[in-house]
């Protein structure tokens, strides 16, 4: 059965895409530490990061990377969150988000999909992507 992950990446379900090319995309989560918190994700449906082959890895983590930077330039925070968590969804992702201090790490303090402002996400989508066509 195929991942969550996989059904946004098909369009079976919606996505607030930021990136995507053949082996990386790049969207919004529904459930946000901050806005413009990123799932960098690849194409490939693999569950755990160390069980991809370096060229998607580092391809992954250039995209994070670039994600980051745009996150950075778009909410003017100090950092680009990153982590790997990995036990929610079974398909490799990288969380980055805009970020000034660890407690802005902790997933207890995420916005439940339901309090999140779909204004504020549209906007924090546009950002993003604004900064990375730049």
């Amino acid at each position: 059965m195929s991942s969550v992950f996989t059904k946004i990446i098909n369009g079976e379900l919606p996505g607030r895409f930021v990136y995507r090319d053949e082996t990386v995309v790049a969207f919004l989560t529904i459930e946000p530490l901050a806005y413009g918190h990123t799932l960098v994700v690849p194409v490939q449906e693999v569950d755990r990061w160390t069980d991809l082959d370096a060229e998607t890895w580092a391809h992954l983590n250039e995209v994070a990377q670039k994600v980051g930077q745009a996150i950075i330039a778009a909410f003017g925070s100090p950092r680009a969150g990153y982590i790997i968590a990995g036990f929610d969804v079974p398909h490799t992702h990288i969380h980055v988000f805009p970020t000034s201090k660890m407690s802005d790490y902790d997933f207890a303090n995420a916005l439940a999909m339901d309090a999140t402002d779909p204004k504020k996400m549209d906007e924090a989508q546009a950002a993003i992507r604004a900064q990375l066509e730049a």
